[in-house]
């Protein structure tokens, strides 16, 4: 009888070399948060085009682009604990399909109010997208090399909101401001079946889940040909005991680190804002 044997997947992954399979993850994650920026900042770019064609104020602008952040931080917060019952592929994939059709909403607005509700329902889209192409990078990642490719992929949102600008430069001369919203909302529906193709769900959410071990076997074959074997029992690291992880990041032991790193971000992020946005 053939004997089962265990194999830790952190483990294949963290002792091999990356793979031209990882590097298409990583590419299409640096992809989708270059779309995620580009979309965030072109508000800035067609600002100074609505306060000539719709007469808005400054605090007019002000709230649209805020509403947009709300919804940015509310789908962050909400679209963890989907992924975490559904899937990282799916919401990804979802949220992708999601502020693409938003921002070609935005494009037909027709006045202020309804530019806010769209750019709403856009920033849901938004803030789900990017934390969880960030975690399903990572998971794919050696760790000795993890910070440098999280690094990496989230140098999209430059790239992107830098696009914008240039888009914008010819777009909005030539036809207007609808049209550079229109592009930011058809990019993103053209990428998602490309996503659908070709991003595996996260390896580490299959095991969790006990999915079937076919199906991982499917991933770990793409990753490292030639590596797995059929009678194989997929299984992770051993988890330190659950707990309240807001007690614990607030505990004595990490809470001033906590709250320094909170604001470390805070700031970074508000400067980013204001500078792409106004």
């Amino acid at each position: 009888m053939t004997q089962t044997q265990r194999l830790d997947v952190r483990e294949l992954i963290n002792r091999n070399p990356l793979s031209r399979f990882q590097k298409q993850i990583i590419f299409l994650g640096f992809c989708v948060i270059a779309l995620d920026g580009f979309d965030i900042a072109i508000m800035g770019f067609i600002a100074p085009t609505l306060k000539l064609e719709w007469g808005v104020s400054n605090h007019q602008l002000g709230l649209v682009i805020s509403a947009a952040l709300i919804g940015l931080a509310l789908g962050a917060i909400f679209s963890g604990p989907l992924a975490d019952w559904l899937g990282r592929k799916k919401i990804i994939i979802n949220s992708v399909f999601f502020f693409g059709f938003w921002t070609i909403a935005t494009a037909f607005s027709h006045n202020i109010e309804q530019m806010m509700f769209f750019r709403f329902m856009t920033g849901l889209g938004l803030g789900a997208a990017m934390p969880n192409i960030g975690t399903l990078v990572s998971e794919y990642a050696p760790e000795r090399q993890r910070s440098f490719i999280i690094t990496v992929i989230f140098c999209g949102f430059t790239f992107g909101a830098a696009a914008g600008g240039f888009s914008a430069s010819w777009l909005i001369p030539q036809f207007g401001w609808h049209s550079l919203m229109a592009l930011g909302g058809i990019l993103p529906l053209l990428f998602a079946p490309l996503l659908i193709w070709l991003l595996p769900e996260s390896v580490r959410f299959l095991v969790i889940k006990q999915a079937p071990a076919a199906r991982i076997r499917a991933i770990l074959n793409r990753l490292y040909p030639g590596q797995i074997s059929d009678n194989v029992t997929f299984t992770l690291p051993a988890q330190p005991a659950a707990g309240n992880a807001m007690r614990i990041v607030l505990s004595r032991q990490y809470g001033f680190g906590s709250l320094m790193l909170w604001l470390v971000y805070f700031m970074g992020l508000f400067l980013v804002y204001i500078l792409g946005s106004w």
